[in-house]
């Protein structure tokens, strides 16, 4: 008795690949949860043509990112810390000064960057994260599907 399995590993190629938009509202919506499902579309992972070395990814337009939510204490202990290049010159900023400030997209942007491989394929996945802090966004003309991140799950959604 001989048992014949003829089952082969696909491997998407570049030319095979089709990229969609996606819209997701940030408004009262998680950082963290938010973030690792924008990273999961992003990297391509939501498709059964996955690839690792392939980017298979679709491009991402958050809004509404000055109205993200943190969970506990995170708005006034999470610090995001960078070096100005000289001596002594760590600074840092927490969360709730860079919301309150001239570049608030910048707190979803660096959540979700930094769910992404670090190198190029992983700079290329994100160069389709378009972010902005308002409700408005130049990308109507690609029609992006809205995925309402509060729906999905009852955890990914704070009013408070």
């Amino acid at each position: 008795m001989e048992i014949v399995i003829n089952m082969k590993t696909y491997s998407a190629k570049p030319s095979e690949l089709t990229s969609s938009w996606f819209l997701i509202d940030a408004e009262d919506v998680v950082l963290g949860r938010m973030a690792a499902a924008i990273a999961i579309i992003l990297r391509g992972k939501h498709r059964p043509i996955y690839t690792p070395h392939i980017d298979t990814g679709d491009h991402v337009v958050v809004i509404n990112a000055e109205k993200v939510k943190l969970t506990g204490n995170k708005t006034a202990t999470k610090t995001y810390h960078w070096h100005t290049g000289y001596p002594g010159g760590i600074r840092g900023r927490t969360a709730s000064q860079i919301l309150a400030g001239k570049h608030p997209e910048r707190v979803v942007a660096k959540a979700i960057q930094r769910m992404i491989p670090r190198g190029a394929l992983g700079r290329r996945q994100l160069q389709k994260l378009k972010v902005y802090a308002g409700p408005d966004h130049p990308h109507k003309a690609q029609n992006p599907v809205v995925i309402d991140m509060a729906v999905k799950n009852q955890k990914n959604k704070r009013g408070d």
